[in-house]
């Protein structure tokens, strides 16, 4: 949940309810990433994870951007668009350095030498995947597990190339990657109750990740604004009108009037953002390979919580959670994971304890806190 909503304090909180809390290291600078570390550890001493964005593939041709950029002009104070690797290298190093049990990918795979250097570190790393080839690829760079991102997701498409972003459901996702790798499967994708998670397990996902769900907790950094969007009734839609890069947001008059003709990114992770006042941009750098371990490696991006399939003025209308059936509140889930507490976790395994469920009462109503999920020590 880049761009705000990550905070050390919303992910110590899930720890403490017995999740996996992540840091959302995207649109950050290095050193604020590991003041954010510092502090998560202040607040929990559970393990946690830290999310990276693979470095971006070719800019956009400058043209495009500045005939958007012309367009766009009216809606407010424009920045100047820049094309950047979001400091990967120096993201890997820290958290190399500061031991993070675990790192997850959007927008590609680490090489296998930047996962092998993870892995001396006894860091685990997971890749977030749209797709069968994706999750091939992924597995065989070497990752521990994969986060299997159905086209319901909020936010960004994770896909490694945006020129063809995955566009499959999360459950048949989940049994395409289950038919190409024996890689555990961490589900996420328009899951924000108790019955979803069950589903996703039924499909064969070894845990779910959440992240609209916990967007109006106390311990987000959502902003007030955001907050009303995600909290009113409405419909989301897939655009470029943003970013230059497949997300899904909650449908306004912005994304209807210039999804049309948003610029393409031609992959990677999010670059050209005409707007200055979008915390999604950072400054055109040439990094090279930084000092200590990141020298030893080898180079190689959320939404609304009422989702669609359908594309950017399509019109489909959000739904309820837990749809007419009272649903289930999950009390205790699941992580693909065989921690040896060293201050740090390794996916080895995937045999962990299922997820117990109860039956939720009639118009009850399921709190975020509630769907969590409960990391297995053995």
């Amino acid at each position: 949940m880049g761009g705000g909503p990550s905070t050390p304090e919303l992910a110590a909180a899930v720890c403490e309810a017995g999740g996996l809390g992540f840091l959302a290291a995207g649109y950050r600078t290095v050193a604020d990433v590991g003041r954010e570390i510092d502090r998560l550890r202040s607040l929990t001493e559970r393990p946690f994870g830290l999310n990276v964005f693979v470095p971006p593939g070719p800019a956009a041709d400058p043209w495009s951007v500045a005939a958007y950029a012309e367009r766009v002009a009216g809606e407010g104070e424009l920045g100047e668009p820049r094309h950047h690797d979001d400091a990967y290298l120096e993201k890997l190093a820290l958290a190399a350095d500061k031991r993070v049990p675990v790192l997850s990918t959007n927008f590609g795979a680490p090489s296998g030498a930047e996962i092998q250097e993870l892995h001396s570190v006894e860091c685990s790393v997971w890749v977030t995947t749209t797709t069968a080839d994706e999750a091939r690829r992924a597995a065989a760079a070497g990752a521990d597990a994969l986060i299997v991102q159905g086209t319901e997701a909020g936010g960004h498409r994770a896909s490694f190339d945006d020129a063809a972003p995955g566009d499959i459901g999360l459950l048949a996702l989940l049994q395409l990657t289950a038919a190409v790798t024996d890689l555990p499967l961490i589900a996420t994708g328009g899951i924000v109750t108790g019955a979803g998670v069950a589903a996703a397990l039924a499909a064969g996902a070894a845990a779910v990740q959440l992240g609209t769900a916990f967007m109006l907790t106390p311990e987000a950094g959502t902003s007030p604004a955001h907050r009303a969007a995600i909290a009113r009734p409405g419909e989301t839609g897939l655009t470029r009108a943003f970013t230059g890069r497949t997300a899904r947001g909650i449908l306004n008059r912005f994304q209807r009037e210039h999804s049309g003709c948003a610029v393409r990114v031609p992959g990677g992770s999010p670059s050209h953002r005409p707007h200055a006042s979008r915390r999604t941009a950072s400054v055109v750098t040439s990094r090279a390979f930084t000092s200590g371990r990141a020298r030893r490696m080898n180079s190689p991006a959320r939404g609304p919580r009422r989702r669609s399939g359908a594309r950017a003025g399509d019109g489909c209308p959000g739904r309820p959670p837990g749809g007419r059936r009272p649903s289930q509140r999950l009390i205790y889930g699941r992580l693909p994971c065989n921690v040896q507490v060293r201050n740090s976790t390794r996916v080895l395994r995937r045999d962990a304890v299922l997820a117990q469920h109860r039956r939720a009462e009639p118009g009850e109503q399921i709190q975020p806190h509630a769907v969590m999920m409960r990391p297995l020590v053995v």
